[in-house]
């Protein structure tokens, strides 16, 4: 399958769970530590990491290392190329429309 159609599925498989939503709704008032993070999900350590290297994979939340501790917050150039990928696939192409005698 082409590199390009899997990055793009990262960014919509960040969205597809309720954690991972509940995760973005707890960023969006700023960064957060993990520490934080954890308590309100009801998840593990182990089950934050995993949600989160989605996240963060898709572009959409970045991190960083301070002590023993992650924090994470959103990321705005992850949240436009999520928007401009949702509306470009999302948006006829009508100039291809025009040429197809279908």
């Amino acid at each position: 399958m082409d590199t390009v159609y899997k990055a793009q599925a990262k960014v919509f498989k960040a969205f597809c769970d309720p954690k991972r939503l509940a995760i973005l709704e707890q960023l969006r008032s700023g960064e957060k530590c993990a520490c934080v993070l954890l308590e309100p999900l009801d998840l593990t350590q182990s089950g934050l990491s995993y949600h989160m290297k989605i996240l963060c994979d898709s572009g959409i939340v970045v991190s960083r290392q301070e002590g023993k501790w992650t924090h994470y917050r959103l990321s705005e150039p992850g949240r436009d190329a999520a928007v401009d990928l949702l509306k470009k696939l999302t948006t006829p192409d009508l100039e291809w429309a025009e040429t197809c005698h279908c």
